[in-house]
Parts: structure tokens; sequence; C-alpha cells
């Protein structure tokens, strides 16, 4: 039984587990001849900072932090579940503040008011960003401004403790690895130069982010020698100067000999489609000009998209491939079957033709793919159970036949995938090479119209398996890619009447969440 007066709902940040109480886990696999992007590291283990840092997956409501930070846009009405659980749980006094006084925030901008009804004593309002590759440098910038300025704000207000959700927006269309980067890098360097009065910084992530978090985190505050090393290697070589803010090359000083000579901007002078070094063909569409190189440090940064012109990652790819292989018996020769499947020109249609006209049937019985339902914007939903997908048994040349058997006249329009980890062995992990076969077998509107891939009870090597597929082989598909912890989490893209799945799912989920994910809405992402 709670003590009279205490919420059970409030989380005591005091409570939580600061990052320098968390074991350092495996150091990151290197390139077996990486190229260093830093001669030292950029950051060194600092155990205070490191006590002051925590990572948490969580309602930022429920937090008694002095101030927690709330990301909404320009007219501060934004809709979406955190701010409308937010406005909800501070009262009618916040809206009347924020809609009647402030009315308006500016881009980069901050604002706070009281907590009113909620456990935190101020609400930092921020406007994090519309991300557009043509102006990638000032997104940056204007994200960076209100990390900066949030912390700024929690000083001048004597704060000892604040809370930041993730300020940038995937609705914004803000990448957000590239997010995660300029959170983590400002922060360390405010608390390198101002940070003395702040005694516990939250970085509170959702399913979607965490994962992100996970990795990036040792980078930027290391907690060994091993870390440390690894940042030299995975960290982005431009990191900012040294107070974390993007340098922006059109702000330096040019001097030219001629002055009739015409300063050629390389913005407008660059040919994203001829420098586009991803591996993956998807046609000539300008959506996939816009995915070009332009920010080429990825999740783990310094190295451009997976090519096979680069040595170093073409040479780390073939040794994970190698491991795969190894680990699975028969699969190589399963490979090899779908090695012929795979489709150049109007190789599309001969599969489609295959796969409508063959026997699928030892597919199909399976299970482990069917449609189910729609979301609550009326999009078709796709069910993938990893447990019954037995890689090493199965028929992959079926398999990829019945895939485009069932999915190309559902993709056609948006569609959302919900793939189950949930209880999988090695039996049930295909290789990273046959994912990438079946990623280039299909047509572009699969990559197109795929409006969300959910990963449901993902495990280590899922995240792994997730961040090196989508870094180096399909960047323009990763902000589409989200990890979710329990079942309860759908409930906000799909009602519960809709999702129909195995019992030994919810069985499991039980077991690690308990049973309140049976009240649809509890938590949303």
């Amino acid at each position: 039984m709670e003590p009279l007066g205490v919420n059970p709902h409030i989380v005591d940040v005091w409570s939580l587990p600061t990052w320098a109480a968390l074991e350092p886990g495996t150091p990151p696999m290197l390139p077996p001849q990486p190229t260093s992007n830093h001669n030292i590291p950029p950051f060194r283990v600092n155990k205070t900072l490191n006590n002051k840092i925590c990572l948490w997956a969580g309602d930022i409501t429920c937090l008694n932090a002095e101030g927690i930070v709330h990301s909404t846009n320009e007219t501060l009405n934004e809709r979406n579940g955190y701010s409308e659980r937010l406005l909800y749980k501070a009262g009618s006094e916040l809206k009347n503040e924020l809609y009647n006084t402030i009315k308006t925030c500016r881009t980069g901008e901050v604002c706070v008011t009281d907590g009113y009804k909620l456990s935190a004593r101020y609400v930092i309002h921020t406007v994090g960003p519309r991300y557009n590759i043509k102006y990638q440098t000032a997104a940056e910038s204007a994200l960076y401004n209100c990390y900066r300025r949030t912390l700024e704000c929690a000083v001048e207000k004597k704060m000892r403790s604040l809370a930041f959700c993730v300020i940038n927006s995937v609705r914004r269309g803000f990448p957000p690895d590239q997010g995660a980067h300029i959170a983590l890098r400002t922060v360390r360097r405010f608390l390198e130069h101002w940070g003395q009065n702040l005694e516990r910084i939250l970085f509170v992530a959702d399913s979607i982010d965490v994962s992100i978090y996970e990795i990036l985190m040792p980078l930027y505050f290391p907690r060994s020698s091993q870390e440390e090393d690894s940042s030299c290697y995975l960290l982005p070589v431009d990191l900012g100067d040294e107070y974390g803010e993007p340098v922006i090359p059109g702000r330096q000083i040019r001097i030219i000999d001629n002055p009739q000579h015409t300063y050629q901007d390389v913005e407008d002078s660059t040919d994203l489609a001829s420098q586009f070094q991803s591996s993956v063909s998807i046609g000539e569409h300008s959506f996939s000009q816009m995915e070009e190189d332009i920010d080429k440090q990825r999740l783990l940064g310094g190295q451009p998209s997976y090519a096979t012109a680069d040595p170093e990652i073409a040479s780390m790819t073939s040794d994970l491939q190698h491991k795969q292989r190894c680990s699975s018996g028969s699969q190589p020769v399963m490979e090899n079957a779908l090695q012929h499947t795979t489709p150049t020109g109007d190789g599309y249609e001969r599969l489609l033709r295959r796969a409508k006209n063959e026997d699928l049937s030892e597919v199909s019985g399976i299970g482990c793919l069917y449609q189910c339902g729609v979301d609550k914007f009326g999009r078709p939903v796709i069910i993938f159970i990893g447990k019954w997908f037995k890689f090493n048994e199965i028929n992959l040349d079926k398999a990829l036949l019945y895939l485009i058997y069932l999915l190309d006249p559902l993709v056609k329009g948006d569609y959302v995938v919900l793939y189950f980890h949930t209880i999988t062995g090695t039996e049930n992990h295909p290789s990273l090479s046959w994912i990438r076969q079946i990623y280039e077998a299909l047509e572009y509107k699969y990559k197109k119209n795929l409006k969300a891939f959910y990963i449901v009870h993902p495990t280590l090597w899922t995240k792994i398996m997730t961040w090196w597929f989508t870094t180096f082989m399909a960047p323009q598909i990763k902000h589409k890619v989200h990890s979710v912890p329990g079942v309860e989490y759908l409930y906000d893209i799909i009602d519960p009447d809709q999702l129909e799945i195995p019992a030994y799912i919810t069985e499991h989920d039980m077991t690690i969440n308990g049973i309140r994910y049976y009240r649809p809405g509890a938590i949303s992402s």
C-alpha cells in the first residue's frame, strides 16, 4: 500500500538508475580494418556527467522532474498522443495559458509555463524543425537551438532535474538517428560548460527511439575505455563546435582572387542522382534521389551508405553474412535456390505471374503471413509471425512468391506491417543476404507505400539487424521502422478488435508487461 498522499502513478526521477550505474555492454563491432574519424576520443569517460544522465522508456507526464519538455508546433496545438495526454493531465489552466496568452512559439525557440496539475513544476514548450534534405543544416541548427535553449531555460529557473522528450519528430520528417546525435552531443557539451547545478537529465524515449539512444549513448557518455575507443570510429566526423552547434559552411568568410569570379553553391551544383551510393536498386524516381548521401553520417556515423565501392563496409557486411551462413546449416543451398528469382527489368511481372499460377499451399498453410484488418486510418495491416517462419525448413522460393501474391493487391496504396518477434529462436532468423534479396526483388511501390513497419517484442539481435539493414542497405525506409515493446503500444494505431494474433503472443506479453495492455490507449507512443 502506498503512503497517504503519494500518487502511485508518479515516477520519482531520483529512483531511476543513472547511466553510470548501468554496466557497459559489448562494444559495437568494427570493420576488419577500421578507419578512425578521430585521433583521440571526442568525449572522455566522465563519471560525474554519467551520474547525471538517465535513459528511460515511459510516460514523461508521470515524472516528478522539476521540468519536462513538450515538443509541439508553432501554434502550440499539435495533435498527438503525448501532447493530448500532457494537456489533459495538466488541466484546463495550461490550455488557456497556451492558447490565450502565449499563442505562438517560433521554430527553435522555447516558452515556459507552470506544470499546473502535472507532477512537474514547469513545462518547457519547444518547436522542433521540419526536415528538408535541401536545407538539412538549417534543420539541424534549429534542433540544436531547441535543446540548447531548453537547457538554458532550466538553468535560469534553477531546476535540478529536467526530462527531455524526443524533440525531433518523424512527422516532420526528421531522421531519428540524426536527431539523437544532436540531442546527445548538445546535452554533453552543455553539461561540460554550464551543468554544475543540473543534477539529473533524463532522455525519455518511446519504443521508436529507445534502441537508437541505447546504441549512441555509449559514444557520447562512455563508461569505459573500450567505449571511448569505439567512439573514435563510430562517431561522425562533424560533431559541431565546442558547444555542439552545427558548423554552417555558408557563414564562413570566402576570399577570392578575381572579383568577377562567381561562387558556385555546392548545394545547387551537386548531382545527387549521380552520387547515389546505395546498393539497393530503387529506380530513378525523385523519392530515391532525395535519399542520397547528403547526410553521410549514418546511425553510427562517419561512413557512407553501404556500397560495394567501399571495401571496409563491404568486408564488414561479408563477414556478418558469413557468420549468418555458418550458423544455419542448409541455408546457403536455399539462398542459391532464390538467386534466379531476383528480378531485373520485367522480372517482377514474371514473379507475379508465377505467384498467381503456382501452388503455394505449403507456404500459405504455415500461417506466418496474413492480412489482419485495417489500422485507424483505414490502411491494411499485414501480420508476420516470426516464430512460425522456419528459415531452414521453408521453401524460400515459394515464400517470396507467396509474399508477392498476398501483398501485390494491397501495396497499391498505403499499408502497415506488424512483425512479431515473440519467442523466436535462431531457426527463425533469416540471413542478412536473403533479406536484401527479398528487398531488391520487390517493386518500388512496396517501399513507397509502406507507412510503418513495427517490430513487436524486439531482441538485441533484431535491433542490430534492423540497424544494419536500414543503415547500409535501405536508408530510405529507416524512419518507417519502429521497435515496440508490447502489444498495448499497437492500440494507438489499430483498434483491438482489428488485431488478430496467436494466443501465445498475448500470453507472453502478459508475462513481461502485465495484463494492463488490455486497456486500449493506456499508453500512447
